[in-house]
């Protein structure tokens, strides 16, 4: 159980086991007593953080890294739409830059600990509510970003329907006139917010209910680590140190004259000769010595601190560093676990304000929304090799001519699941969609050697026979897939 411990700060719940005579535990006089945590609010002084983002590489690769990878490879679209609505979307994500701006607001909101990206609809008053069926054609102009610091949130009129939303502010106001949106008041719904760290009530309001940034939790390593990079660097200079012993050299100082300018010749004269073929000349009584300084431990000691910052923002050190990993290690691990944290934030995050965008994007430049069963997903971020994607290449194939053949599948079905499967495979992408829509009323290969009824039986009922195995075996499927793409 633990104990109280009153102090001049108050009252604190410190360790329950201690030893007073061996100054063991919380509530004795030792140094780990006199430790405690306080908040260093660094998320509130907005230049301090701007200058650790533009001065210190390991701050931007902090903030940038996951909003870089969360955006990275974009999306590809698993519904089943027209290509040319298909091929508008697309094109509108490059247009309008949709990935950049979205990569722009979740870096100011891991910087600042909060962000929101204005969706642009021309000709509508941004204090109003966004109604979807009220976008016009051509009216997206795409998306906004801005910091926490360029918006405050409305904290006197909330959001009151139940949902997601509830309770939060329902306008933001510009303090930003510079930008020529001329103090504008923002409806929440034309908004998609980002928050940094998310923080608990309490905390939150502190924060303008806003999050707090990345930056805050990783301060005291990050000083930690440049301070001891310095002091390596430093030492460097330190590296190789001559010293040259003259008896009496005080009082020759204090005396001056000619015999303290004849020692200062003296010494110009060793520093010019003394080369690798030089001489050193001095005299019978005094000494040169030199002293070389040792690094050894430093490394390990700059490595825990880079672990230490690596685990604190979540980025492995391959990625963090750009650092090798030691021993037996290939870091592919690292990575795999660290590729499947972004998923999930893209999943958890990214996922419905995509969806809202698309929608507004078929809105504006198709004329109708999205279906409700509209199906989109993130391109994987991890590569496989070049010998891994060729046998899962090779047994997809193999797994989806067998489907064909069989009659589970038909060719449009195949087609359809082999382009879908291309980004991984590698094989496919260049199966069109006109190529589909040709082999959309094809039966499966195999229904055309079924044999016509005979009457050999007595009973009258017509027997086919069974459909004919293909004997050579999964080569065989494959070469009569890849017979109908190149038709």
């Amino acid at each position: 159980m633990s104990r109280k411990n009153k102090s001049r700060r108050g009252v604190k719940t410190s360790d329950g086991y201690n030893n007073l005579v061996a100054r063991t535990g919380m509530q004795t006089e030792n140094q780990s007593a006199a430790g405690e945590y306080r908040p260093n609010f660094t998320s509130r002084n907005r230049l301090e953080i701007e200058w650790c983002y533009r001065s210190s590489w390991i701050v931007g690769a902090a903030v940038d890294a996951i909003a870089d990878d969360m955006t990275r490879k974009g999306i590809r679209i698993t519904s089943e739409i027209d290509p040319k609505a298909r091929g508008v979307i697309e094109s509108q994500f490059d247009a309008l830059e949709i990935w950049d701006k979205l990569n722009d607001v979740i870096k100011w909101a891991r910087l600042y600990g909060g962000a929101v990206g204005y969706i642009m609809i021309e000709g509508q008053d941004p204090s109003t509510p966004l109604r979807l069926e009220t976008i016009g054609e051509g009216t997206f102009k795409g998306i906004l970003p801005l910091d926490r610091w360029q918006l405050n949130p409305n904290l006197e009129q909330r959001i009151t329907e139940l949902g997601p939303h509830y309770t939060m502010p329902k306008f933001y106001d510009l303090v930003t006139t510079g930008t020529g949106l001329q103090g504008w008041r923002i409806h929440h719904s034309r908004l998609i917010r980002f928050d940094g760290v998310t923080l608990p009530y309490q905390q939150k309001i502190t924060e303008n209910e806003w999050g707090m940034s990345i930056i805050e939790r990783i301060f005291d390593r990050l000083t930690a680590y440049d301070s001891s990079t310095l002091g390596a660097a430093q030492l460097v200079f330190k590296a190789h140190l001559r010293t040259y012993s003259v008896d009496g050299l005080r009082q020759l100082i204090a005396t001056g004259g000619p015999a303290y300018e004849g020692f200062l010749k003296h010494m110009n004269m060793i520093r010019q000769f003394q080369s690798n073929e030089g001489l050193t000349l001095m005299d019978a009584k005094d000494t040169f010595e030199t002293h070389q300084y040792s690094f050894g431990g430093l490394d390990g000691v700059l490595s825990q601190f880079s672990e230490q910052i690596s685990g604190a923002v979540q980025i492995p050190l391959v990625r963090l560093f750009g650092q090798s990993p030691q021993g037996f290690s290939t870091g592919d691990a690292d990575l795999a676990n660290y590729y499947d944290g972004i998923g999930s934030q893209q999943e958890r995050r990214l996922r419905n304000p995509l969806r809202r965008i698309i929608d507004i994007i078929s809105r504006s430049e198709l004329g109708k929304p999205i279906e409700d069963d509209f199906t989109f997903e993130f391109n994987p971020l991890w590569q496989m090799s070049d010998l891994d994607r060729s046998t899962v290449a090779l047994n997809t194939v193999n797994a989806i001519s067998a489907a064909v053949d069989s009659g589970l599948m038909t060719l449009k079905a195949g087609a359809t699941d082999l382009r879908e499967l291309s980004d991984i495979t590698g094989v496919g992408a260049s199966i069109t969609d006109e190529d589909i829509s040709n082999a959309e009323d094809e039966p499966p290969p195999n229904l055309g050697q079924v044999e016509e009824a005979t009457p050999e039986h007595s009973s009258g009922n017509p027997v086919q026979s069974k459909p004919t195995q293909d004997s050579a075996g999964s080569g065989r499927h494959s070469k009569r897939l890849l017979r109908w793409f190149k038709r």
